[in-house]
């Protein structure tokens, strides 16, 4: 085989090789936060099943169930509420006085632990709002985020935007609407 053919060959291996081998994008540094339910009652198979959602929903976190937690989780009577202290840590309130009044403990974890990942509240009154809370009415079982929300928290994750969360202040599933 002449030399150049054999060049060419090598080249062209080698490229593909390097093709094969090399993700088409770059990835960005997933970010695992951990979360403690050791006092979240009868609420733990909620906020399991609200961390699997945003696993399943979004790129750059990860939440995994373990200690030292970055967030944690407590159910209590009174109205479910998130205090986020910095992006990914603070603590969750699984109230139970939502619960009572027939709003889904998977969507209202799934909306708490989105102010913990950065979302503020958005009272749209849409079902397809994870963060309308308790605007969307009671018959609304949707604890996935749409499509707006797991951007914001990927760019947040990413370091690409600000997160749009008020840290520091309660952020509460909505107590505006506690009697109707």
């Amino acid at each position: 085989m002449p030399r150049r053919l054999r060049l060419a060959l090598s080249l062209v291996l080698g490229l593909s090789l390097l093709q094969v081998a090399t993700p088409a994008r770059a990835t960005a540094l997933v970010t695992v936060l951990r979360y403690d339910t050791s006092r979240a009652a009868e609420f733990v198979s909620a906020v399991d099943q609200a961390a699997q959602i945003w696993n399943a929903s979004v790129a750059n976190v990860r939440l995994v169930k373990g200690t030292p937690a970055h967030f944690t989780v407590i159910a209590d009577n009174g109205w479910p509420r998130a205090l986020p202290t910095s992006l990914g840590r603070g603590t969750v309130w699984m109230g139970r006085q939502a619960t009572s009044q027939g709003y889904h403990p998977v969507r209202i974890a799934a909306h708490e632990i989105g102010h913990i990942l950065g979302l503020p509240d958005r009272r749209t009154g849409l079902c397809t709002d994870l963060m309308s809370g308790s605007s969307a009415p009671t018959s609304c079982t949707n604890a996935y985020p749409s499509a707006a929300e797991r951007a914001a928290v990927d760019r947040a994750f990413a370091g690409s935007a600000a997160p749009l969360v008020e840290f520091g202040r309660l952020h509460e599933f909505d107590r505006l609407h506690a009697g109707r």
